[in-house]
């Protein structure tokens, strides 16, 4: 065998440059095993490198079951007590608004304390940027403790380091973690808006399926992956027999559930799909309508909005076109670069002349966010939270509201 690159007495050189055996050649065999044996290694390093590439996609760790009595994140999954009898289709996805003529209104910040002295208002909602793979004890516990319903901002990343691509998700790489996470919501009685892979269409997201050059990251990352992942994850978060769910999933061409257990829980989860209202780059790969998953799986719209970027225009376009959909919200929303009371004003306007906007929540986690140093704008935030259709508390949660009991449905409109 000739190696790459050898001139041979002998042989005859491709065009490629690759030299091919045809007779004996001028190499001694010491010097021939050495750059096989280099072959060798390059072609070794190649393999792993690949099957690092593809793990994410095709995931067969038998770790990543999920079974009763497993340690996931922290927490021990336990068996779900099922219905008896066994209902013969899958729970109904419940968007869980606000009542008739109210509008959610909450924060992302921990502690809430400087928002609601902005604004001077107690948040209906509180939310938290989750992590994959987070430690699951005690992740609702500080919207509990706010009697606040809890929204969930969920990306793939675990600090600087993507852990998992929209494929994997859908080929159920994630699904022990995702099943821990349904049922640490469970758990918490409380309702939950899960704002999966938000910003999808952004290119600073690590789940995006273009680079900010316009690239394509792949098949792994394409928006194709996206839908599929998000349909897996709506169907793992609204629970039911897991039989009922792995005959879903075989409809949709993806592998049934990696779990033991029969019965997953049913916590009190609305999916909430929030797109930019253009991509980032504005191309039309990462249009909105490229992302979105289907109507039965989403139960909330929106988009992300700040005074930083005021595309009226996108936002007037986005909504006229998904607000027939489902209820709409502003799943983040903040004063950026400056004080914006204007900004400020027009955003309010816009709300109350569209009846379907129903929830909104700062974004008061990131430092150059933070309302309290924006006086204007926060002066023109707190006289419009003012009014008694921005709740306070969901009915659930406010003063004197009876004990919530386990799957009970108490929200005005479902």
């Amino acid at each position: 065998m000739c190696a790459e690159g050898v001139a041979s007495a002998g042989g005859v050189v491709s065009a490629g440059g690759v030299a091919v055996c045809a007779g004996p050649t001028g190499v001694t065999g010491t010097q021939l095993r050495t750059r096989i044996t280099g072959l060798l290694l390059v072609l070794t390093l190649a393999a792993c490198l690949l099957a690092c590439a593809r793990a994410d996609a095709a995931p067969d760790n038998p770790a990543g079951v999920a079974a009763a009595g497993e340690q996931v994140a922290g927490l021990t999954l336990t068996t779900t007590q099922a219905p008896s009898p066994l209902p013969d289709r899958l729970p109904r996805a419940l968007p869980y608004r606000p009542p008739a003529g109210r509008i959610l209104q909450g924060v992302a910040s921990k502690p809430i304390g400087a928002y609601t002295s902005a604004v001077g208002k107690h948040p209906a909602v509180y939310q938290e940027f989750v992590a994959w793979g987070q430690w699951l004890p005690g992740i609702t516990s500080d919207a509990t403790a706010n009697r606040a319903r809890m929204m969930m901002m969920l990306t793939t990343a675990y600090g600087s380091r993507n852990v998992i691509t929209p494929l994997g998700i859908a080929r159920g790489a994630g699904d022990a973690w995702l099943i821990g996470l349904a049922q640490a919501i469970y758990a918490s009685h409380n309702i939950t808006y899960l704002r999966l892979m938000a910003e999808m269409n952004n290119c600073e997201n690590p789940y995006a399926a273009y680079n900010c050059d316009g690239s394509s990251r792949g098949a792994q990352y394409s928006s194709a992956a996206f839908k599929q992942a998000w349909r897996r994850v709506a169907l793992i978060m609204r629970g039911g027999e897991v039989a009922l769910i792995d005959r879903r999933l075989e409809a949709l061409h993806m592998p049934p559930l990696r779990t033991s257990l029969a019965y997953l829980p049913t916590p009190e989860v609305a999916m909430v799909w929030v797109p930019m209202v253009a991509g980032n780059p504005d191309i039309p790969a990462l249009a909105p309508a490229a992302y979105f998953p289907g109507r039965a799986w989403v139960d909330w719209v929106g988009t992300d909005f700040y005074s930083r970027y005021p595309n009226w225009t996108g936002l007037d376009r986005f909504y006229a076109a998904y607000a027939h959909v489902a209820p709409f919200a502003f799943g983040e929303y903040a004063i950026w670069d400056g004080d914006a009371p204007g900004w400020a004003r027009a955003l309010f306007a816009w709300i109350a002349a569209h009846r379907d906007a129903r929830m909104l929540v700062y974004n008061d986690a990131s430092p150059e966010f933070y309302l309290a140093q924006f006086p204007g704008s926060a002066a023109v935030i707190r006289a419009a939270l003012a009014a008694p259709k921005f709740l306070a508390y969901a009915p659930e949660w406010a003063p004197g509201a009876a004990a919530r009991r386990r799957g009970r449905r108490i929200v005005a409109g479902g």
